[in-house]
């Protein structure tokens, strides 16, 4: 299995050189040269296994320059810190099923796939000898999942950017208290787009990427994707035990489409899946893009701080894996499109989706601060569960699109303790925590804070980079 990358421009990459390059060197993301497929036999067989047999299975599909043995190691390893059930299923009522992705070290989903990322880079980085300083953007849960994934780890340092003032007081700490000389956490003025952007524009410039050794850990990043591919399929064979044949759909709190893009993946090899249903909050940019086709990011100032913060987000990077394949995998309309964005400030695929909305399966909706909290207050009415405000957004658009025989799965974003604000808000609870967590909350807290600036952050790299 190769992997070209959505804009033409670079040579296809195996697996673990695809995942240890990041952004591709024309500016793309590495996609599947060609997807895999699993028949409905092999669903069936992999009924029995357990989470990290069944990761060994997927990812083996992806990941073939890995040995088998090797990777079963990984996933073993990967997947050791959570529960044994690692992915668990939770009726909720009204037909809803939350599938628990938050059972990791630092309570949200990214852990799933941050986890066997901190495995995975480090055998890439030992079969080469080499080092990488990994450069990621956080709007709250991927910074705490990616670093406490490779905290301590030899070969690797992390530079993590986030917005100043702009993640919860739990997320802040999560990753703030850490006090490891491999981490470095790092405040920017502006919002969660504008790191974004600071990480394209350093991964963009080659000889900055090459001579500083930066790598992504962010969803641009192929072993995040798709590590996520196998809580789909996970979900999909627990949601069908009973009988094998029940209709699933999946809903997806969103912001920056990859979450949901593992979904799609997991669509195309065959998983079964009716429909995946899109959850955006007040910066709803994908909402609108899906029921018009028309994409239109939103400058920083348009970007709403909101009670959901892992989802302000309005310039989506994983959406252009997801536009390759509504284009017909044609990357010079995607570098089209994407001169269109900067010309214009939109692009135009409505055509494209009005041909192929039935195919791909997705659908999405729009939840409000208000929906977050009414939608808490009833889930804890009606099923004695607390649910955080991101699960809180995939529940209010679930239910405008769940119909009757259907299994709807809402994929859980985080614990609700990392929002404890919103949950008083919501419910009047003062959440408790464990005395680990309030030691957490309480410690000193490393951050640098840097101007949104190219040349700042290159030289704050530069000055501790690995080499």
């Amino acid at each position: 299995m190769l992997y070209i990358s959505t804009r033409g421009g670079a040579e296809p990459l195996p697996y673990c050189d695809a995942l240890l390059e990041g952004l591709a060197t024309d500016g793309g993301l590495a996609v599947p040269q060609e997807m895999p497929s699993v028949s409905p036999e092999t669903l069936e067989r992999w009924r029995a296994l357990t989470y990290p047999q069944l990761a060994t299975e997927v990812l083996a599909l992806f990941a073939t320059d890995i040995e088998r043995d090797d990777l079963a190691r990984m996933t073993e390893a990967a997947y050791a810190p959570f529960p044994d059930a690692v992915v668990p299923l939770r009726r909720i009522g009204g037909g809803i099923t939350l599938v628990g992705l938050s059972e990791g070290p630092t309570l949200a989903f990214k852990d799933l796939a941050m986890q066997f990322l901190g495995q995975v880079v480090e055998h890439a980085l030992a079969r080469t000898g080499s080092v990488l300083n990994v450069l990621g953007a956080t709007s709250g849960d991927t910074g705490s999942a990616a670093e406490y994934a490779l905290r301590g780890k030899e070969r690797i340092a992390v530079f993590m950017l986030s917005p100043q003032g702009r993640m919860s007081p739990f997320q802040r700490a999560q990753m703030f208290s850490l006090d490891e000389p491999n981490i470095h956490n790092i405040a920017i003025e502006g919002v969660f787009d504008d790191c974004q952007n600071l990480v394209k524009e350093l991964a963009g410039d080659l000889e900055v990427k090459r001579s500083l050794h930066l790598g992504a850990v962010n969803s641009i990043n192929l072993a995040r994707i798709t590590a996520q591919v196998v809580y789909y399929f996970w979900a999909w064979l627990r949601a069908t035990d009973a009988d094998g044949h029940a209709e699933v759909s999946i809903t997806v709190p969103s912001g920056n489409f990859g979450n949901i893009l593992s979904g799609f993946y997991a669509r195309e090899m065959g998983l079964p899946i009716r429909r995946l249903v899109l959850a955006a909050n007040e910066n709803n940019v994908l909402d609108e893009f899906f029921r018009t086709g028309i994409y239109r990011p939103r400058s920083a100032a348009q970007t709403l701080q909101t009670s959901s913060p892992s989802m302000d987000i309005s310039k989506a990077s994983n959406l252009e894996r997801f536009i390759f394949e509504l284009v017909g995998r044609d990357p010079e309309r995607v570098v089209a499109a994407w001169k269109d964005l900067e010309t214009q400030g939109f692009a135009d695929f409505s055509a494209d989706l009005a041909r192929f909305t039935a195919e791909f399966g997705i659908v999405s909706g729009t939840s409000t601060h208000a929906d977050r909290l009414a939608t808490i207050r009833e889930v804890h009415e009606e099923a004695g569960e607390i649910i955080d405000p991101h699960t809180a957004d995939g529940v209010t658009v679930a239910r405008q699109y769940i119909e009757p025989g259907e299994a709807m799965l809402v994929l859980e974003t985080a614990k609700p303790e990392k929002f404890a604000e919103t949950i008083h808000e919501a419910i009047g609870i003062e959440l408790t925590y464990s005395d680990e967590l309030q030691a957490m909350l309480d410690a000193p807290q490393h951050v640098v804070d840097l101007p949104d600036d190219a040349a700042a952050l290159t030289a704050f790299i530069r000055e501790r980079a690995l080499s």
